[in-house]
């Protein structure tokens, strides 16, 4: 079955950065689209990034471009979110998502910023 398990938030200050990943199992990896988004307390979960299933190309939200990279390990079956001039407004739940004939999610990892 599919499986997508977040790691690598926490607590970080105002300018910090910080790495997610999002482990993928159960389908083939390299064959399909992976995104992030995230959900801050009292607002609708929104698309952060997208990569294609190779890597090659990859879309941001306009609140993110310049800051956030995602990237992908298809050897690892991993994709990464890596965030760097982290905000205050970036504290949120962000969650790894990928579409293989249906949606799936992981349980999402917590970003606080905060000082």
């Amino acid at each position: 079955q599919v499986q997508l398990v977040e790691s690598g938030g926490g607590l970080v200050q105002p300018g910090g950065s910080l790495r997610l990943s999002c482990a993928a199992s159960g389908f083939t990896f390299s064959s399909s689209a992976m995104s992030w988004y995230r959900q801050a307390p009292g607002k609708e979960r929104e698309l952060v990034a997208v990569i294609s299933s190779t890597g090659g190309s990859a879309n941001y939200a306009d609140s993110v471009k310049g800051r956030f990279t995602i990237s992908r390990d298809n050897g690892k079956n991993t994709v990464y979110l890596h965030m760097n001039n982290l905000k205050p407004e970036d504290t949120a739940v962000y969650y790894c998502y990928t579409y293989v004939l249906r949606d799936y999610w992981g349980q999402g990892t917590q970003v606080t910023v905060s000082s």
